[in-house]
């Protein structure tokens, strides 16, 4: 490869690294002179000490809670699991508005599970549930409408359950039991109709008990499908490392968004970047060796 292509791999390269953050974040806003999405040498932003995941491994969830499903129907928690149910559930804590992170979380969701051979429904069940009381039963079937044709196994439709209510109680019951935390925060406009609140998902026994969590947007699928192997015994899984990470952030005051990016993905960043450099590096020295080494070479055939 010569030089010009040595820089356009490069150029790609780091673009690709700046676009990483994107996909790990929880969001965070500022709005006013209340800088909650500014953090303070190795402080969190006080917005995040409250939207961070407690894992409550055994805990039982609260089976009495009422919500709506996607197609209008009322339902309880309990009509998942307890002794209605022989089944597990993955189980998501989202807000259908979300404007990123939710998007991702379910993306990442359907992308893992599409690798797994249990099948929605049958082997287990998908719980998305809304901690916004404002979002609505269309909201919800219009999501489920997206992410099960997304998922691409038709006949098991049945198995995904988008679920709402109006309860602030019930969803607070829900978010307690899982250790979900999660705070209101100003969208765009100024109006507290966002949440700063990280990203995971749940698997939860058909006891209704919570066996095991899965941080980030990206799950493995080996890792779910042992998950939801044991967790259909109603065995408990063990507590796994809480790293959170965070990355969006809107100021009205600029009105654009920015990014403000976790410690670990920009250390993961610098790492990355040095590894190209000392490739590229290597690379133009070979490239220069190789080039002395033709003109030598066409001097000679010249002389001759």
């Amino acid at each position: 490869m010569n030089l010009r292509g040595h820089i356009s791999t490069l150029g790609t390269a780091l673009l690709t690294i700046a676009l990483m953050p994107l996909c790990v974040h929880a969001q965070v806003t500022s709005y006013g002179d209340k800088q909650t999405g500014e953090n303070s040498g190795n402080e969190l932003p006080s917005v995040l000490k409250g939207a961070k995941v407690d894992q409550h491994l055994n805990r039982e969830l609260p089976l009495s809670a009422s919500f709506t499903d996607e197609t209008g129907k009322a339902v309880t928690l309990g009509t998942y699991f307890g002794s209605q149910s022989k089944k597990p559930a993955v189980v998501s804590l989202v807000y259908l508005n979300c404007p990123m992170l939710c998007t991702e979380e379910l993306d990442g969701l359907v992308q893992s599970l599409a690798m797994v051979k249990l099948n929605p429904g049958t082997d287990f069940d998908v719980i998305i549930a809304s901690i916004d009381p404002n979002d609505t039963v269309a909201e919800a079937a219009k999501k489920k409408a997206i992410y099960t044709h997304r998922y691409g196994r038709p006949g098991t439709e049945n198995g995904w359950h988008f679920l709402t209510t109006t309860n602030q109680a019930s969803i607070d019951a829900l978010a307690s039991a899982i250790g979900f935390g999660y705070v209101k925060v100003p969208g765009p406009d100024g109006v507290l109709n966002q949440y700063a609140h990280a990203s995971s998902i749940e698997l939860v026994t058909p006891e209704g008990k919570v066996a095991q969590y899965y941080m980030g947007v990206e799950y493995s699928p080996k890792d779910m499908l042992l998950g939801l192997i044991e967790s259909s015994g109603n065995k408990i899984g063990s507590p796994v490392a809480n790293i959170l990470t965070y990355c969006y952030h809107y100021d009205p005051e600029r009105n654009k968004h920015s990014l403000i990016v976790a410690r670990v993905v920009q250390f993961g960043g610098m790492i990355t970047v040095a590894s190209l450099g000392s490739f590229m590096f290597l690379m133009f020295r070979k490239d220069a060796k190789l080039g002395r080494e033709h003109a030598l070479t066409q001097d000679h055939d010249d002389k001759a």
